[in-house]
């Protein structure tokens, strides 16, 4: 019979050794392979749980079935497969693959029947993506084609193609294949009449944003071109368009388009703040359909301490709705900025066209009247200026709330002259462009640059508006609102008649919608020569879901009595 002592020392000993230990994780080491190879078996045999002695027939068993399968998916039939755990580390498993010759095509059977064998595109995806004799072997490229092949098909409104032949054969004792693929695309869907469910908007109008007639050969893009028209006009809050399946005759689609109006009066604010200008204010009210013709109008109004302006426009659709169309702006503006004391008002007729090019055309004549104040000159202005701009803007927004890539690019041009009843003679130019780049899931690049020039003109003769100022939240963010131009003999701000200014700022994703931010920015306002500035600084970024907010802390590389800190809070598109 035990003593109590040494039944506990018993229990304690049968407890040690039943205790359970965590069994030490196996690794593997390929030998043998590399390349596509290499990479094509550690896909495949990742998923497998390693949690097993390397000794264990279950674990060889499950590595050797799926490198076979990994060497097979690239035509390799004939390997060998050996295991082997290392002398020198118990919990090693080395394997060697001898991979064999690899499998060549010795038939390819490829043929298109139906539209699809004149059509193009099919006869460019055979040319380039289709298997020819004496390739080797790659299921990957086999399944490629066949998936290349039927969604190109639905694309284009193939929509009863089908694979007659689908097949690939392969001999493993010969290393051969052979390959047979035969597609049936059948006859090319064609779209048919578009019918509006909606009352708000003259059906003219309506009809003008259909980018295909009757009978043009169906294709995804057009459809996805006038959901995306549709859409741009802001007259709808809901837009479904459906084909109408019950009426589909001799490969002709109708199409129903069912439309829910936009609120009559839509009401946006928004919000900024900087060191120098304080908070920032702004107020817009869009009544985006006025009638059936689609007229619309919008104003806004804006408010900090240094700048107060109300705008009104009325826009006037043409025969392409959504690219063409009148405008006419009434705006009053008021600035009592450092050394600017202004009021001005200006009235501007517009015609915007979309090019085939891309570009955006807007051709303006606008009348300007300016009282101002602009150091210890003062003056009134009337001045009528024709004007001529361009710009493109591209964006992929993708599934983020920032832009994965962008651009912008906007030249334009004024003229003033005495000759039709305008106070002075100058051409005034002003270029913007503007860039963001993803380099990788965390990392992006966002770069702005801004000139502008005044010809022909003193610039103590234009009036302040005319004149160029940098520094702010816009450009060189390390100086105060408008506070980098040449200055007069009492130091006081007189404006430029040239500008430039560049930004470069790089981006690095903290968590989901949040950005870290640091950038540089450089430029100058003059009129004989520039006196260069430059400023860094960090900002956080953060994706809303009302658009890309900002705040900026921003150093002056090149202050003299002034406090080098900025501090910039701002809402609204990067570039």
């Amino acid at each position: 019979m035990l003593k109590p002592a040494s039944t506990l020392f018993f229990l304690a000993l049968l407890v040690l050794y039943s205790w359970p230990v965590a069994a030490q994780s196996t690794s593997i080491k390929l030998v043998g392979v590399k390349g596509a190879l290499k990479d094509n078996i550690n896909l495949y045999i990742e998923p497998i749980s390693l949690e097993q002695s390397p000794n264990s027939i279950r674990l060889q068993a499950q590595l050797e079935q799926e490198i076979s399968t990994a060497l097979q998916a690239l035509g390799y039939y004939q390997s060998k497969i050996s295991f082997k755990v290392d002398n020198d580390n118990k919990h090693k498993l080395i394997i060697t693959v001898t991979a064999g010759e690899q499998v060549i095509i010795r038939l390819a059977d490829i043929q298109l029947s139906g539209d699809a064998q004149h059509d193009s595109d099919f006869l460019a995806i055979i040319n380039k993506d289709a298997p020819k004799v004496g390739d080797p072997l790659h299921h990957g490229r086999y399944d490629n084609l066949k998936s290349s092949l039927n969604s190109l098909a639905i694309r284009k409104g193939y929509f009863d193609a089908t694979f007659s032949q689908n097949k690939l054969e392969i001999s493993p004792s010969l290393n051969e294949a052979y390959v047979r693929i035969h597609f049936a695309s059948g006859q090319r869907y064609k779209f048919g009449k578009v019918n509006f469910d909606s009352e708000q908007i003259d059906h003219k109008r309506l009809q003008s944003l259909v980018p295909f007639t009757p009978g043009t050969p169906y294709k995804a893009s057009l459809l996805g071109k006038f959901n995306q028209d549709l859409s741009a006009t802001g007259w709808f809050s809901s837009i479904l368009v459906e084909a109408d399946a019950d009426n589909v005759e001799q490969k002709v689609i109708p199409l129903d388009v069912r439309l829910e109006p936009q609120k009559r009066n839509i009401i946006e604010t928004g919000i900024g703040f900087s060191d120098d200008v304080g908070p920032r204010f702004q107020l817009n009210w869009q009544k985006p359909w006025l009638n059936s013709a689609g007229h619309s109008f919008n104003s806004k109004l804006q408010i900090s301490q240094v700048e107060q302006t109300i705008e009104a426009s009325y826009k006037i659709p043409l025969e392409s709705v959504s690219t063409d169309f009148y405008q006419v702006q009434f705006g009053l503006k008021n600035k009592d900025n450092k050394d600017t004391q202004s009021r001005e008002s200006n009235l501007v007729f517009e015609r915007h066209w979309l090019l085939e090019s891309g570009w955006y055309r807007t051709a303006s004549l606008r009348w300007l009247t300016e009282d101002y104040v602009q150091a210890d000159s003062s003056g009134n202005s009337n001045l009528i200026m024709p004007g001529i701009s361009y710009s493109r803007s591209r964006s992929d927004q993708a599934k983020s709330r920032m832009p994965t890539s962008a651009d912008r690019l906007l030249i334009s041009m004024e003229v003033s002259d005495p000759s039709w009843m305008s106070d002075l003679r100058f051409i005034r130019f002003r270029s913007r462009v503007g860039w963001i780049t993803t380099l990788s899931s965390k990392h992006r690049l966002v770069a702005k640059a801004d000139a502008g020039a005044v010809l022909f003109e003193q610039v103590e003769n234009l009036s302040p508006s005319l004149r160029f100022f940098a520094g702010g939240v816009d450009n060189l963010r390390g100086y105060s609102y408008e506070s980098v131009s040449p200055r007069d003999e009492d130091g006081k701000l007189i404006g430029g008649r040239y500008m430039a200014t560049a930004s470069l700022e790089y981006q690095y994703n903290v968590k989901q919608n949040w950005w870290l931010a640091t950038f540089f920015d450089y430029g100058s306002a003059w009129n004989d020569s520039p006196d260069w500035k430059s400023g860094v600084g960090v900002g956080i970024r953060w994706a809303s879901p009302v658009g890309p907010i900002r705040l900026d802390f921003a150093f002056g590389l090149d202050k003299v009595n002034e406090n080098a800190f900025q501090l910039h809070f701002s809402l609204g598109p990067e570039i």
